[in-house]
């Protein structure tokens, strides 16, 4: 093992404080002698030293033999051998990260150097490479070996961090003016505060207090590069403009839709439009302006507006019958994003769900709309628009649907200080507004040109139909479809003819008859009034489906042939109904009670008798003559009925073609009962209308054959 003293290498103004043996005890004396014995001539025994300052070191080797004995002697036992102490390499590539790209040129020119020394070593010795390389790049042999050393025992491909110029390996020194820390403390105390007030400002206020206590300040911009120094941009924005604004220098998460399919997720949130609309008058209360409030449904894999209801507040009611709309017509949904929002966590919608925080939950609760279908319901943040994709499309409606030019003078402004110069001049009908409604949105689903992850140039609608055409759909039964419906309790039934009257109309059906008179729950749906009620007993139990029946023109005599005709044939039914029952005649029941011999009972004794009173005497009464015999029943033989087919339920074809025909009338000035027309603005507003008119865009009138 090699002995080494403590100290291997040397400067000049530490071999002269040592006082060594044969060796000049200053500075200007040690320079001397390493110049007179070319000490810095041999690159392995002295090197510049390393940092700030510069200067040689010298190694121990270079001393006399008297020097070199002294300090062996008071040198402690060798330990064991330790590897060459280098920065980590993860440590020495972050910092070598940091270094601007002018200063990382010069460590590739460095390698660059290092590798040609490298080339020429192996045909004359690194002595005469390092030599001739430093006359070619022009760099002296001292440096090429200072560069050698750093890299010595450095992997190959770790040698440029350990080339770069290492002054910038130091802690840039901050140059502070000192103050008083408590003068900073009331300059920040004042400045961090959500009035915001500006830092000259502040800088001006505290000084006052700074100089009335004698403590010691800064200028008005040194003060200020201290605070921005000290306190975070972050910190700022938060001190001064509040968390909502701090939430906003996060970036926001991006999730990936392109794992989903069509219907596998949809979210929901209602939307206040910023346009004045007249609600007609209706239940006795006159008609009011204001601004309706719309609840959509949207897949969140296409971006697709799924389904849509029109109300003037945002209510559980309108969630129900927009839901049902959607799973009407495409199926049930796996996952629900929804607001936390009253109108969401009702417990006809969700009642059930373990995450719901709304209201107060029981186990024993019924399960909401969501809940019974099997869907997985999540909850969106409160208060936050970027949680739900419909917030986007949101934004588009407010501008292409909102500022319709049929709107022109309705649009309030999107806030209280935009308002337009025409504000209030102008209210749109809620039938007009709904059919610009449903023209914005189904534009919206079909604009082509989308630049979602997804839809790569299509639209929404080309992307959800070609999703939804392989995806698996769950739909709704007969019984699920009635889970949305709205109920009315406490109807009764006619005690006559079983037919129950609702919201100025008339329901009946066959199958009425037998629970005429009872009490019953209604399901229907108020914005379509015409499909029918379905009709459930106190208890709970379905009882059946009861069709809406028109009330025709006072002289309407083809309503009348038609209403004459069912009941006959009603009348029919139920008289071959009541002949499968009567399996005998009364002829055949008297015959057999003739055959029966009639059972005498004992004749009663009269165990009490009455005393007779007299009587006042009078004339006496008038001997009560015998009726005439009744005459026998005449047979009477009806006319054979001509035989008719029991009335149909009205297709829905039919129904929108009555339709068709009711807003041509109007379209030609023609007049319409009242009845009409109510029923065409119920219709009008239902998804069957929706749908039939699509079609009919498509295909004319041919579409009714």
């Amino acid at each position: 093992m090699t002995i080494s003293p403590d100290k291997v290498w040397w400067t000049a103004t530490e071999i002269a404080v040592a006082r060594l043996p044969d060796l000049p005890t200053s500075q200007k004396g040690v320079d001397l002698l390493a110049k007179r014995l070319g000490w810095r001539a041999q690159p392995s025994l002295a090197r510049r030293r390393a940092g700030r300052g510069g200067g040689w070191e010298y190694s121990w080797q270079l001393f006399p033999l008297t020097a070199q004995r002294q300090l062996l002697t008071h040198a402690k036992p060798p330990a064991a051998a330790v590897p060459a102490a280098h920065v980590d390499r993860d440590e020495a590539w972050s910092w070598y990260e940091t270094l601007p790209q002018a200063v990382k040129d010069k460590a590739a020119a460095r390698l660059a150097i290092i590798q040609k020394v490298e080339a020429l070593e192996p045909m004359v010795g690194r002595y005469l490479a390092v030599d001739q390389v430093a006359r070619i790049s022009k760099a002296g042999e001292r440096t090429i070996w200072n560069w050698l050393g750093r890299i010595e025992g450095v992997r190959p491909d770790d040698r440029l961090p350990y080339l770069a110029p290492r002054h910038r390996a130091s802690q840039a020194r901050i140059r502070t003016k000192d103050c008083d820390p408590e003068f900073m403390d009331l300059l920040k105390s004042d400045f961090l505060r959500l009035a915001g007030p500006s830092f000259a400002t502040c800088y001006r206020r505290q000084l006052r207090v700074a100089q009335g206590r004698g403590l010691e300040t800064l200028p008005l911009k040194t003060a200020q590069r201290r605070l921005n120094a000290t306190v975070s941009r972050v910190t700022q924005v938060l001190c001064r403009e509040g968390i909502e604004k701090v939430k906003r220098l996060y970036p926001t998460q991006r999730r990936d839709k392109t794992a989903l399919h069509a219907l596998e997720a949809v979210n929901a949130d209602f939307h206040k439009f910023d346009v004045f609309v007249r609600w007609p008058a209706e239940g006795g209360q006159p008609s009011f302006v204001g601004r309706p409030q719309m609840v959509a449904f949207q897949d969140i894999f296409s971006g697709r507006i799924l389904a849509w209801r029109v109300d003037q507040t945002p209510n559980s009611t309108a969630v129900l019958l927009a839901a049902g709309d959607m799973i009407e017509d495409w199926g049930i949904p796996v996952h629900v994003l929804l607001d936390n929002g009253r109108e969401f966590a009702a417990k006809v919608v969700t009642g059930g769900a373990a995450t719901r925080y709304r209201f107060k939950v029981k186990e024993d609760d019924v399960p909401g709309l969501f809940t019974a279908l099997g869907c997985e319901i999540h909850w969106a943040t409160p208060y936050s628009g970027q949680s739900k994709p419909i917030e986007r499309a949101f934004r588009d409606m407010c501008d292409a649907i909102a500022k319709d030019p049929r709107f022109d003078g309705a649009w309030t402004g999107n806030k209280p200080e935009a308002k337009p110069e025409d504000y209030g001049s102008r209210a749109v009908d809620l039938e007009d507004f709904l059919r610009v409604l449903a023209e914005g949105i189904e534009e919206h689903n079909t604009r082509q040109g989308r630049r979602s992850e997804v839809a790569y140039g299509r639209s929404f609608a080309d992307v959800f139909d070609e999703s939804y055409a392989s995806a698996p759909i769950r739909k709704a039964t007969e019984a699920q479809r009635r889970l949305w419906l709205l109920g009315a309790e406490g109807l009764r039934l006619n005690t006559r003819t079983g037919e129950i009257a609702f919201q100025n109309n008339r329901y009946w059906a066959e199958w009425m008859q037998d629970v005429a008179g009872e009490r019953v729950v209604a399901r229907f749906d108020p914005a379509d009034l015409w499909s029918g009620l379905h009709l459930y007993s106190q208890d709970g139990a379905y009882l059946g489906h009861a069709p809406a029946t028109d009330r025709s023109g006072f002289f309407d005599l083809e309503e009348a042939r038609i209403t004459a005709r069912a009941r006959r044939a009603w009348l029919k039914a139920e008289k071959e109904a009541a002949s499968a029952h009567r399996r005998y005649t009364a002829a055949e029941l008297g015959r057999q009670l003739d055959e029966v011999s009639p059972i005498e009972p004992p004749k009663p004794e009269a165990k009490v008798v009455r005393m007779v009173k007299a009587k006042a005497k009078g004339p006496a009464p008038a001997t009560a003559q015998p009726a005439a015999a009744p005459k026998a029943s005449a047979t009477v033989t009806p006319l054979p009925l001509r035989p008719q087919v029991p009335a149909a339920e009205e297709a829905p074809r039919v129904r929108f073609k009555r339709a068709l025909d009711l807003e041509r009338a109007l379209e030609r000035g023609e007049e319409i009962t009242r009845d009409q027309r109510k029923w065409l603005a119920g219709y009008q507003t239902s998804s069957e209308y929706r749908s039939e008119l699509m079609l009919w865009r498509v295909h004319g009138d041919q579409m009714f054959g």
